[in-house]
This record gives structure tokens, C-alpha cells and sequence, in this order.
């Protein structure tokens, strides 16, 4: 369970410093590392920790050579964490027990679903009727796939990941509820990620679609009829309501939720616990937080929150008054 400090850069690059004969056996924080670690620096907040870490080598950018080398050896990289993500791909490639190939005995496959001949899928799974799992995709244990829902090559799909359950859809009929039935599926590209328990409902007519290279985290929930752009990342806890339209290369931070039918532009960023109640056509970073407080309180300074922009023209009339008098006397 090791690999060598030159082995490391050979197979990933940057510029090495120190002796390649150095033997790494495994990846930790600075704080945490011993000698036979190597670790990373990745942020300056964290610069105090690099002249005291026991690492054997650690990833850096050029603007911390000089400190990283005096405490041993050191590889130098424009993106220390870019490469401390290829690094662990790097390390699991090359001591995890390779998965056996092919469907659990355990697993349910509808005769007419198709499953790549190079998929993995695990325990307990259960593919429906029509349904496709691509080329080198994984589905780990208890992972269901609704009937017609396709998910592309190279997938992961973490334990009790559920696609194309029926959406949230219904009429009232004056006192009762009225179904109505989900006809679209679920499409996923290719190279994405999905984690443990999220859920992904499939269209009412059309279909939810789930771009290339999108990563989800835990426990999230995507409405039908939701389209997800390309590379977009999200956080645990998210949740999408219907007809919501992500582009891409967005991020959305852990527990915000994102109102159905809205829609964001390309390379949009919300925080964490934000609240999305209209469209963004702008790409950037958005938050919509307002602190925590005793329940009476917070909706006082609720109330007083949608007067701002009316106290603010007045305060500034105000102003322009007091400004006129003074150069009047």
C-alpha cells in the first residue's frame, strides 16, 4: 500500500522536489500527516500548518516553494488541489480490490432493460422494464431504475439512489386528489455522479434530464421534468422542484432549494440554505440567507426587509434636503 514520491510525479506531473526514492503510503492533511504522508496546501488560510506539518512531501503552488521545501520535499503545481483529486484516483486505481464485473446475483433485471456487458451492478439493485445502464457504469447496492430511464457510460451510482419514481403530480377534484400519471422517464449522460439516497423523478410527459459530467451529493431531490446542465455540481440536501431549469457549470450549496419553473443561466452559484425565488439570467454568486431568530422578531425585520428600498430613496431625499440647507446658509 505505497507508491514512491517519483512514481507520483511521473504519472501526474509537477515539478518534484526532493528525492524520488521517497516511499508515500498514504494521503493526509497537514495537520494530521506523519512521514510517511504526503499532503497538500491548498488554501493560504492554511499556510501556518505547512512550517509545522510532518509530511514527507507536499503538493504546493510556486508561491510557497521556498516554505515547502524548507520542512522536505515538495511537488510544485499550479492547482495543489487539482492534484491532490488526481492523486487519489491515482492511489484507489492502484490498491482497491477490483470490482468483479458484471449484475449481482441479487440484483432484478427486466428481460427487456439493457445493461452494458463492462456494468457493475450491485446488490439488491432493481432495473425495470426498458431501462439502460451504459458502457462502465456502477450502480451500487439497492440502486433502482425505473422503467425507460436511461443513464449513460461511466456513471456511479451510490447505494439507494432511486431514478424515475413518479413525480409530484396531482389535480384536486374539489376535496380529493386526482393522479396524474407520470409518462415521461429519466436521461442521465455520461460521467455523472450520483450520491447515497438522492432521488431523481421522472418527467409527466417529457423527460428530467440529467446532463454530462453533472455530480450530485447525498439525500437530494430533483422534480420531474427538471433539466440539469452540463457539469453542474450539487451539494447534500438540495432540492429542485419541477420544471426547474439548471444550466451549466452551475454550483448550489448544501440544503438551498431551487423554486419549480425558474431558471438559471450558465454559471450561476448559489449558497448553501439559500432560497432561489426567481430566475437568474446572469451568471455569478447569489444568496438569499436571513439570519435565524425568535419567530416574532423575524418577522418584524421581515416586514421592515421589504421596506429597504423605499427607507433608502427616502433617506437619500433627506440627505439632498440637509445638503441644499448647508450651502444655502
Amino acid at each position: 500500500m505505497s507508491l514512491t514520491l517519483g512514481y507520483i510525479a511521473e504519472s501526474l506531473g509537477g515539478h518534484l522536489l526532493g528525492d524520488p526514492r521517497v516511499v508515500i503510503e498514504g494521503i493526509a492533511p497537514l495537520q494530521d500527516a506523519r512521514s510517511c504522508h504526503i499532503s497538500f496546501l491548498s488554501h493560504p488560510r492554511y499556510s501556518s500548518l505547512l512550517e509545522t506539518s510532518q509530511a514527507a512531501c507536499v503538493i504546493a503552488t510556486e508561491a510557497y516553494r521556498e516554505l515547502a521545501c524548507s520542512r522536505g520535499a515538495a511537488i510544485i503545481t499550479p492547482d495543489p488541489y487539482l492534484y491532490y483529486a488526481r492523486l487519489t484516483q491515482l492511489w484507489k486505481r492502484m490498491h482497491q480490490v477490483v470490482a468483479t464485473l458484471g449484475i449481482h446475483p441479487s440484483a432484478v433485471i427486466d428481460p427487456s432493460a439493457h445493461v452494458a456487458a463492462d456494468a457493475v451492478v450491485g446488490p439488491l439493485c432493481v432495473v425495470e422494464a426498458g431501462a439502460r445502464i451504459g458502457a462502465g457504469s456502477l450502480l451500487y447496492s439497492r440502486v433502482t431504475i425505473g422503467r425507460d430511464c436511461c443513464v449513460g457510460d461511466r456513471c456511479v451510482l451510490h447505494s439507494g439512489v432511486v431514478i424515475g419514481a413518479d413525480g409530484f403530480g396531482f389535480a384536486l377534484d374539489q376535496e380529493r386528489w386526482e393522479k396524474i400519471e407520470q409518462l415521461g422517464a429519466v436521461r442521465i449522460g455520461n460521467d455523472v455522479e450520483i450520491g447515497a439516497n438522492t432521488c431523481i423523478d421522472r418527467g409527466a410527459l417529457g423527460d428530467t434530464v440529467v446532463e454530462d459530467g453533472v455530480k450530485l451529493d447525498n439525500l437530494i431531490q430533483i422534480g420531474h421534468n427538471v433539466h440539469i446542465g452540463a457539469h453542474t455540481a450539487m451539494a447534500g440536501c438540495v432540492g429542485v422542484a419541477g420544471s426547474a431549469r439548471i444550466g451549466a457549470g452551475c454550483t448550489i450549496g448544501g440544503g438551498a432549494v431551487v423554486l419549480g419553473h425558474l431558471s438559471l443561466a450558465d454559471g450561476v452559484h448559489i449558497s448553501a440554505a439559500s432560497v432561489v425565488t426567481r430566475s437568474i439570467s446572469k451568471p455569478g454568486h447569489y444568496t438569499g440567507l436571513f439570519p435565524i431568530d425568535e419567530n416574532a422578531d423575524w418577522e418584524k425585520n421581515a416586514a421592515s426587509l421589504r421596506q429597504l428600498h423605499r427607507l433608502r430613496e427616502r433617506l437619500r431625499e433627506l440627505e439632498n434636503i440637509i445638503k441644499n440647507r448647508e450651502k444655502s446658509t
